[in-house]
């Protein structure tokens, strides 16, 4: 064989090598922990607590989102009113509170009203006083390993070397598979075996893997560049030095709301951050919306309005960049055509586990063939 072509060979085998075990830990815990949040939904319904309510029981009549914000302002006057989120399915609003104007939300509070009856159904407790749910435990792993954006760039950098590995052992591999009849899994010692195994199931899921592991790296850069947009945006109206306005000075919600879904006619509204310095223009409501087809469903648009006039101030689509972002998590999450593509989803995660543990095991058993030589 050519010394160019050994050279080549080598250079493949390296980067193949060390970009998978580089990778492979924070891959099988990403895979470990992933598979139980394809059915997160499921579970959380399961594991929901029961409502309480931390009060009499109330209900807004006629239903209206003055009317739940004015509840909620009563049951607590020392905090602010934060957020307002819709749940077109469950047809729920859930109002936000917490004790100051802060980037800290664990002592953030929502209060769940019936968005048809105007009932209030629940009152949860904010995140500081409560366990950390499995499932929330589950996704901080997943995403950032509780060590918040240097982590969420650490699994980010992580999917990057994955992709590496995927593409140069498909490189690598590859001729050496056109000698074997698909699916071969030679019996000569262990380690061949292995070897086998890990080819085959690489190979036939690569595509996939390829796809989860570079919708992986964008959702953890979407998350900062969609930061960095939105403070853009709300920059615009060069207000951050005033004080934001307060409840008694501002627009009726209920006019926000109908302003801006006159608009856009063809969106939901997800939720309204009311003005403030931390999340938000503090002179402005930003309203988010999204679309109401299955591909439009994770593209948003976001609206601004004065919070003294209750006038449209501006409505910014997101940057192509950002809407392909947005666009790439349910290739991710597997979660855009319901229980059977879940399932299949599952089912490719545990063969990529296979693929993670052969690989290693692999390294492992030429390490000590080489040790035992060696010695």
């Amino acid at each position: 064989m050519p010394a160019f072509r050994l050279g080549t060979i080598r250079l493949r085998r390296t980067v193949h090598r060390w970009s998978s075990l580089g990778c492979t830990l924070f891959l099988l815990l990403s895979c470990v922990t992933g598979l139980p949040m394809i059915f997160s939904d499921e579970i959380d319904e399961l594991m929901a607590p029961p409502a309480m309510l931390r009060g009499p029981a109330v209900k807004v009549d006629p239903p209206s989102l003055d009317g739940m914000i004015t509840v909620a302002a009563a049951r607590y006057p020392q905090e602010k009113v934060r957020f307002v989120f819709f749940d077109k399915d469950e047809r729920q609003v859930k109002v936000v509170l917490g004790p100051a104007d802060m980037p800290d939300r664990r002592r953030d509070h929502p209060l769940v009203f019936d968005a048809d009856s105007g009932m209030l159904l629940d009152e949860p407790l904010p995140v500081a006083s409560r366990r950390l749910s499995v499932m929330g435990v589950l996704n901080r792993l997943h995403t950032d390993l509780f060590a918040g954006f240097a982590g969420e760039m650490l699994m980010g950098f992580v999917g990057v070397l994955f992709v590496v590995a995927i593409i140069s052992g498909v490189v690598l591999y590859a001729p050496y598979m056109k000698r074997l009849s698909f699916g071969t899994l030679r019996q000569r010692n262990s380690r061949i075996r292995w070897l086998d195994l890990h080819n085959l199931t690489g190979i036939v899921i690569a595509v996939w893997l390829a796809v989860v592991g570079a919708t992986g790296v964008l959702n953890e850069v979407s998350k900062p560049l969609a930061a960095l947009w939105r403070a853009g945006e709300a920059g615009r109206f060069g207000s951050g030095d005033h004080v934001p306005l307060g409840r008694g000075d501002s627009a009726s919600v209920d006019a926000v709301f109908a302003k801006v879904r006159d608009a856009l006619p063809e969106n939901n509204v997800t939720s309204i951050i009311f003005p403030s310095r931390t999340f938000n223009n503090p002179r402005h409501f930003l309203v988010w919306s999204n679309g109401n087809t299955p591909l439009t469903h994770r593209l948003f648009s976001a609206a601004f309005v004065d919070a003294a006039s209750g006038k449209l101030a501006s409505v910014a689509q997101m940057p192509g960049y950002l809407r392909a972002l947005q666009l790439s998590r349910p290739l991710h999450f597997g979660d855009f055509g319901g229980m059977p593509l879940k399932v299949v989803w599952a089912f490719l995660d545990v063969i990529a586990i296979l693929v993670l543990v052969s690989g290693f095991l692999l390294y492992a058993k030429r390490s000590k063939e080489i040790g035992n030589t060696l010695a």
